[in-house]
């Protein structure tokens, strides 16, 4: 077909020449020249493409271009303090973090590494994907590459909440760079140490890796699952917030990290409730640190005993940051 739609365009060229300025039909003969040369690999990337990966296109295109701007930034009722128009540009938001990070994975690097996949992997979800990265640590002889790809993904996920914090509270977001910088600092340093410095015995291993960090970003359960839980923690900060003030939502923040963060998360950044700045920061900093003590559990029970030292030792150090940094902001 490239064939076709070139020599169309060459055919064309000569009323371009008559009726257009110079520098298009230069242009157009241009993208002609380099379209001809790359045909080849144009050829080689759509036959990386299935139907599948159109209606997932079709799907991002429906919920973002389609549905968000059609809804009412009204909230629901005095109950609901959340409008139909944020409930879903939060959805929005996630999916297309998430989708940025199945597209890479898929497309730019479908054969990556153990820590490629964890730094991919934690765009989507460092929880997931430590649970992926734990159980291949049975399989593999690569236990400190294994664990180190585990905090790469812990440290993504703080870049991906500064992101949604950047889109739905600016003012937020600079507030938690100075604690971002300091988790993502220590994290670096503790991927370094480990993956130079830490070499366990080997395990009977077998097999190559072929880790699939997530699937399609966009399945419809889980879009569900996560609207469920937005409204739901929507509901929880707001009752705990009116009987027990700051302090609850403190303690709230502690348990919600057994969950997914990002709907608690991105209910405190879009500030429906009148929660001063430093409340904000040291609740999405609690949630962070329990949220990380899962994963270490997570890590420490899938995964093989090999990985299991560096394991502790690196969550314990962002666990004991996590509060030391929440006492600071708060007090």
């Amino acid at each position: 077909m490239t064939t076709l739609v070139i020599a169309l365009i060459t055919y064309c060229l000569t009323p371009l020449i008559y009726k257009q300025p110079n520098w298009l039909v230069i242009l157009v003969l241009v993208t002609v020249l380099v379209i001809t040369e790359i045909k080849e690999k144009l050829f080689n990337i759509s036959k990386k493409f299935n139907d599948s990966e159109f209606i997932t296109l079709a799907k991002f295109l429906a919920v973002a271009g389609v549905i968000l701007p059609l809804l009412p930034d009204t909230p629901i009722s005095t109950e609901i303090n959340i409008s139909p128009y944020r409930f879903w540009l939060a959805i929005v938001a996630v999916s297309c973090i998430s989708y940025v990070s199945y597209l890479l994975k898929k497309f730019v690097f479908p054969n990556s590494g153990i820590l490629l996949t964890g730094i991919l992997g934690g765009l989507y979800s460092s929880t997931a994907t430590t649970i992926i990265l734990a159980r291949k640590s049975k399989e593999l002889n690569e236990s400190n590459k294994i664990a180190t790809a585990i905090v790469l993904a812990t440290t993504m996920m703080y870049l991906r909440i500064f992101l949604l914090a950047l889109f739905f509270n600016e003012t937020i977001a600079y507030k938690l760079v100075p604690s971002f910088l300091v988790f993502i600092g220590v994290s670096l340093l503790l991927v370094f140490y480990f993956y130079k410095f830490y070499h366990p015995k080997k395990h009977d291993a077998s097999g190559q890796i072929t880790i699939e960090s997530h699937s399609n970003p966009l399945e419809f359960k889980t879009a569900l699952v996560f609207a469920g839980l937005f409204i739901l923690f929507g509901l929880i900060t707001g009752m705990v917030n009116s009987n027990y003030g700051t302090a609850g939502v403190n303690v709230l923040s502690f348990v919600v990290g057994v969950t997914d963060i990002d709907p608690f998360i991105l209910n405190l950044f879009q500030s429906k409730w009148d929660f001063e700045n430093t409340v904000l920061i040291a609740a999405v900093l609690n949630a962070i640190t329990s949220n990380n003590l899962l994963k270490m559990i997570y890590g420490i029970s899938f995964g093989n005993k090999s990985i299991r030292i560096p394991l502790i030792i690196s969550f314990g150090i962002l666990i004991v940051l996590g509060l030391l940094l929440s006492f600071l902001v708060t007090f």
